[in-house]
C-alpha cells in the first residue's frame, strides 16, 4: 500500500505546475493534500478510480485539506469535533478496515509567534483526538505538521531557534505526541540522514541552496511500525514550496 502527502500551497496553482503528472505517476492508494486554498465548486479535479473528500476553511483562499482514495473508506469525518478548531479545514479522518488515516494541516504559529498560544491548544486537542482513535485501530497521520522536530530536520537550526516551526514549545509538543505512541516513519528508517527536507522558503533561493526544513510527515502508531516498508521525501518534485512525502507499508 502506498500513501502520499503533499502541501500543494494552493491546488489551483499547483494544477498548472504538474500536479496531475505526479499524481498519476505515483499511483498512490491514498493521496492526501494540504493547503488547498479552495472552496467546493472552485475546481473539478478528475481522478478516475478515486473517491474524493474535502474539508475547506470558512475563510476563502485559506488552509484546507483533501483526500483521494482508491478504496472507499468505512467512514469519513471532518475536523476534531471541537468548534474552536473546526473552522479552518485542517483535518480529514478516513476509517478503513484496520486503521484510521488522518490528513492534517497543523496551524502555523506565524511571524512573531502570534498564534503560538493557539497552536499549543491545538496540539493538545489533536493529540487527544489521535489517542481516542488509537484505542480501537492503528492510526496513520500524514500532513504538514509545521514543525522541524530536531536540529537535523532543518538547515540552520541556530538562527531559527525562536522562529515559528522551531520553537522549543512546538518541538516539545512533537516529542510528547511521539512519546504517546507514534513513530516518525522517516526517522524510524533513516535516524541519521541529513540534508533532506520537504519545505523551502521562496526567498533567498532557498531551494537551490537546499536551505530547507523537514516539516511534512507520516506518523504511524507504534502497533503498526513493523509494517513500514519505505518512507520517502520526493525532493525532485516541484509545483509548491513543499515537496511530496510518501509511505509504503504492508497492508494493514
Amino acid at each position: 500500500m502506498k500513501l502520499v502527502s503533499w502541501n500543494v500551497n494552493g491546488i489551483r496553482a499547483c494544477m498548472k505546475k504538474g500536479f496531475m503528472d505526479f499524481f498519476q505517476a505515483i499511483d498512490a492508494d491514498i493521496f492526501c493534500i494540504q493547503e488547498t486554498k479552495m472552496q467546493p465548486g472552485q475546481l473539478e479535479i478528475e481522478t478516475d478510480g478515486y473517491v474524493q473528500y474535502m474539508n475547506s476553511a470558512d475563510k476563502k483562499g485559506y488552509s484546507g485539506v483533501m483526500v483521494f482514495s482508491k478504496k472507499e473508506p468505512l467512514s469519513v469525518s471532518y475536523g476534531l469535533g471541537i468548534d474552536e478548531h473546526d473552522h479552518e479545514g485542517r483535518v480529514i479522518t478516513c476509517e478503513y478496515d484496520t486503521f484510521y488515516l488522518v490528513c492534517v494541516y497543523t496551524p502555523n504559529s506565524k511571524d512573531g509567534l502570534l498564534r503560538l498560544d493557539y497552536r499549543m491548544q491545538w496540539e493538545d486537542a489533536f493529540r487527544a483526538y489521535l489517542q481516542r482513535l488509537k484505542e480501537s485501530k492503528s492510526v496513520v497521520v500524514c500532513g504538514d505538521l509545521n514543525v522541524a522536530h530536531q536540529e537535523i530536520d532543518l538547515k540552520n537550526p541556530k538562527t531559527n531557534r525562536r522562529n515559528a516551526g522551531f520553537t522549543d514549545e512546538e518541538r516539545e509538543k512533537m516529542t510528547t505526541l511521539l512519546s504517546s505512541g507514534f513513530v516518525d516513519s522517516y526517522r524510524y528508517l533513516y535516524p541519521d540522514k541529513e540534508n533532506v527536507y520537504s519545505w523551502w522558503s521562496y526567498r533567498f533561493s532557498a531551494r537551490e541552496k537546499n536551505a530547507g526544513w523537514r516539516i511534512d510527515y507520516f506518523l504511524v502508531s507504534e502497533d503498526a511500525k513493523e509494517r513500514i516498508e519505505e518512507a520517502q521525501i520526493h525532493t525532485d518534485i516541484y509545483g509548491s514550496d513543499h515537496c511530496p512525502v510518501s509511505l509504503s507499508f504492508k497492508d494493514l
